[in-house]
């Protein structure tokens, strides 16, 4: 629609802060208007949705598209419908109708359509304002127009008279500017803005305006626009006022006989320059042309117009942005010579001077991209995209921004954006990570590369950030190894870059690496050999894992080394090592086979390395060996014996010997070596050995601390008389007294239970014996159901025959025909039972 491309355009208006967003953009109206801006100046403008209305100093008006094309209409081709200065042009809401006045008191009303309706007035006075009825082009409402000259006039068309004239108000001086806006009429004289009511027909009061310090108030025009139905905006000298015009409290309408409405102002505030145009823009905000108080300092002559957009407050506005305007020829201009119109629906703004043309207009999507992207600002640009789209894509300002980042070399950040803008587009990562591969930097976008089965990347690609962190991070390259799927990249390719690679300053790092990808090339072997190589831990899950369990019986010692509760324990593992191959393999490691043999001697019971325990136990724990030799059988007693004698264990002597029998010895070494009288006298009762107390006795005559414990510890098991008999006389033994009151009450009480006992014994056995006799000479049915244990025929029948015998009962419940029995005279003893027993 506006073009682009001018070279005074868009770079003409430059703004006063590089780095603020803009809210306008400008361009400058070329084609046919360029070649009649030669010729002439303009002094009035009129803005159209379809076309733009410009007036002239030499009385021209010419009908121009958007673009500055002339538009042929009658007008442009007629001749001068003035002969002096066109003030002010009125368009028509529907556009089909335009009024012109000047200084030449000429006031034309001009047709596109038809000239049916045309009217022509010559009033000999200047007249500055003239405005059409928004609806004029409806023939219903008489063709109403209005103009100002020292009194504001409504002309309207009647049926038999033409035209008829209707003073609305005697103006008090010059009526400067007019604004129709349905039923309500604004109008600026030289005392300030009036409002009317049409409908009413009334005024609905006078707003007053302060005259200017510098000059009078008729110096300057007043700039009058509608930004709705009740909206109006006021902008005169350097003051702007913001009125609402609302409905009274019909009470107060009827009692005091007032207008229904009345014009409120909202706001007002002064501003640093002087006003040459208002307009609506969004809520609360204006946009103002303005003309600077200041003039150039070393010419003296007038600086540059401004456009601003304020946000409006009660009394005081906030600049949202500021626009300093190349206007051709601005130097010589007065603030008269500006003028600002615009379609509201469309928000253009017309920026007239009198030789030149500029139209500003909201930024929209794309503009805003735009200009987000030249000044480095891709965040925003990216966020108005996903919000509002256009036609920049995310991708594109994505990869401008990537290029961007690069270039300040903020690395991270270019691989945070991949992420966030590529996603799993698998084309968009392959083409733009090569550009990490020039800076070298495909560190930084490691973590972000994508490596789902949804969206893989070519293999060289994941190869070429693993070379890079081999090259310049070993411990990075070894992360990625552990991290990064082998299906990712050729494994093969990577072990021989490192291989090529190999230096000793990271050789633990490349090492473990190896380890690694050995494992994912199913080269298990070579892993478990760097591992190995490395000391490192992780051998056991490789061994576990892949079942390495046959190939490590060389490097159990290693493996030991390691860690040996892991290596034990994977020993350990039924079925996984045979038992005899660790054996053979710790044979020159007796600390190792001993953990391992304790270990494995929990697990077995089979006792076949118990032989070995017996010799590791001594020499590695020999506080198990008591507890070993006493739960197993599976050793040479013998050569057990003469270890424990070596090493002097005298309780596993002890043990042994009494195990194979020369328990004399072993009680020998119980009083001497360990001198345990109480462990002597226990061993004593174990055995139950009269020698062996005869022994302990012997020993004990000599000792008066022995015999007293004797005397306390041998009731029940031998008669006290022997001990108490090899007593010396006249020898003092400790507490002798009390030794034997103890015996004595020992013995006693063991009499009593005897005789306790053997009284329940002859009372049990009377009872059960009485209890006997009266079951077995109780009475034993016999029935239908019984039969001969011989010859198996029922005991009892209906008919006996004559020839029948007794019946013989046992009380084991057995049956017999007398005569069955194999001898009648010897019934003593059950056939069948006696048959039974062995």
């Amino acid at each position: 629609m506006m073009d682009h491309n001018d070279p005074e355009s868009a770079d003409s208006c430059s703004l006063t802060e590089e780095e603020v967003e803009p809210k306008l953009k400008y361009v400058r109206l070329s084609n046919d208007l360029k070649n009649i801006l030669c010729e002439e100046a303009v002094s009035c403008i009129a803005v159209h949705s379809k076309f733009l209305c410009l007036g002239t100093h030499w009385g021209r008006i010419h009908m121009l598209d958007h673009q500055g094309n002339r538009v042929d209409t009658p007008i442009n081709m007629g001749q001068n419908p003035h002969t002096l200065s066109v003030n002010k042009i009125s368009v028509d809401s529907k556009g089909e109708h335009i009024a012109t006045c000047s200084d030449d008191g000429m006031v034309i009303i001009s047709g596109l359509c038809t000239d049916e309706n045309n009217q022509k007035l010559k009033l000999d006075k200047v007249i500055k304002a003239v405005e059409l009825d928004p609806m004029h082009h409806k023939s219903g409402l008489g063709r109403r127009f209005l103009i100002g000259d020292n009194k504001l006039v409504l002309y309207e068309k009647t049926f038999l008279k033409g035209l008829k004239s209707t003073i609305l108000s005697d103006s008090e001086g010059p009526v400067s500017a007019i604004k129709w806006n349905g039923q309500f009429i604004a109008w600026a004289s030289s005392l300030g803005v009036h409002v009317y009511d049409l409908n009413e027909r009334c005024s609905l009061g006078l707003i007053k305006w302060e005259e200017p310090k510098a000059g009078r108030l008729t110096d300057f025009r007043c700039n009058l626009n509608w930004s709705n139905q009740t909206t109006l905006l006021i902008g005169w000298v350097d003051t702007i006022r913001i009125c609402v015009i609302r409905k009274r409290n019909p009470i107060e309408v009827s009692t005091r006989n007032l207008p229904a409405y009345i014009v409120d102002p909202m706001s007002t505030f002064q501003t640093e320059f002087y006003v040459c145009g208002v307009a609506p823009l969004e809520t609360h905000q204006l946009v103002v042309l303005g003309y600077s108080k200041e003039r150039d300092s070393e010419t003296n002559k007038a600086l540059r117009p401004i456009l601003c957009v304020l946000q409006y407050k009660a009394s005081d506005y906030i600049e949202i942005c500021t626009d300093s305007l190349s206007m051709r020829g601005h130097q010589e201009y007065k603030c008269d010579d500006y003028h600002l119109d615009c379609l509201i629906e469309e928000n253009q703004y017309f920026i007239v001077s009198p030789k030149d043309v500029v139209v500003a207009s909201l930024y929209e999507t794309d503009d805003r991209v735009q200009w987000l992207i030249e000044h480095g600002k891709f965040e925003q640009a990216m966020e108005v995209i996903a919000k509002n789209g256009g036609k920049y894509s995310l991708v594109t300002v994505a990869r401008l921004y990537l290029d961007h980042l690069l270039s300040l070399q903020q690395f991270d950040e270019a691989a945070k954006l991949c992420l966030r803008a590529f996603q799993n587009d698998k084309q968009l990562w392959e083409e733009e990570v090569y550009k990490f591969v020039k800076v070298k930097q495909l560190r930084s976008v490691s973590n972000y590369i994508p490596r789902s089965a949804e969206c893989k990347l070519n293999p060289h690609v994941y190869e070429m950030v693993l070379y890079e962190y081999l090259q310049l991070d070993p411990e990075g390259f070894l992360h990625l190894v552990k991290e990064w799927q082998p299906g990712l990249y050729n494994t093969k390719a990577v072990i021989n870059a490192i291989n090529d690679h190999f230096n000793k300053k990271d050789a633990n790092i490349l090492l473990e690496a190896l380890a690694i990808l050995y494992s994912h090339d199913k080269e298990y072997d070579k892993a478990l050999t760097m591992y190995l190589k490395l000391q490192h831990k992780d051998v056991f899950e490789l061994i576990k894992n892949h079942n390495l369990y046959s190939v490590i019986k060389d490097t159990i010692v290693q493996l030991i080394e390691l860690d040996s509760d892991k290596a034990i324990a994977m020993l350990m593992e039924k079925d996984k090592i045979p038992a005899e191959d660790v054996v053979k393999e710790l044979e020159c490691r007796e600390d190792y086979l001993y953990r391992y043999l304790d270990a494995y001697d929990k697990t077995d019971n089979s006792g076949k390395f118990h032989w070995k325990l017996v010799t590791l136990y001594a020499k590695y724990d020999p506080s198990k060996l008591l507890t070993f030799l006493k739960r197993s059988n599976n050793y040479p007693i013998q050569e057990a014996f003469d270890i424990c004698k070596q090493k002097l264990f005298y309780p596993e002597m002890v043990y042994l010997l009494g195990r194979m029998g020369n328990t004399r010895e072993a009680l020998s070494i119980i009083i001497h070596k360990l001198k345990d009288i109480q462990m002597a006298i226990d061993f004593c009762k174990e055995h139950d050995d009269m020698d062996l107390w005869k022994d302990l006795i012997n020993e004990s005559v000599d000792n008066p601390c022995i015999m007293t414990k004797l005397l306390d510890g041998i009731a029940g098991f031998i008669n006290p008389e022997i001990l108490v008999n090899k007593i010396k006389k006249g020898q003092e033994i400790p507490g002798l007294k009390n030794s034997i009151i103890k015996m004595l009450c020992g013995f006693s009480l063991q009499v009593s239970i005897q005789d306790g006992c053997n009284q329940i014994l002859v009372t049990d056995y009377f009872n059960m014996h009485e209890r006997l006799a009266k079951v077995q000479q109780g009475a034993l049915p016999v029935t239908g159901d019984n039969t001969c244990g011989l010859c198996r025929r029922d005991i009892i029948v209906k008919d006996p025959p004559r020839t029948e015998t007794d019946v013989v009962v046992f009380n084991c419940r057995h049956y017999f025909h007398e005569n069955c029995l194999p001898d009648k005279y010897n019934t003593d003893h059950c056939t069948v039972c006696k048959s039974r027993k062995p």
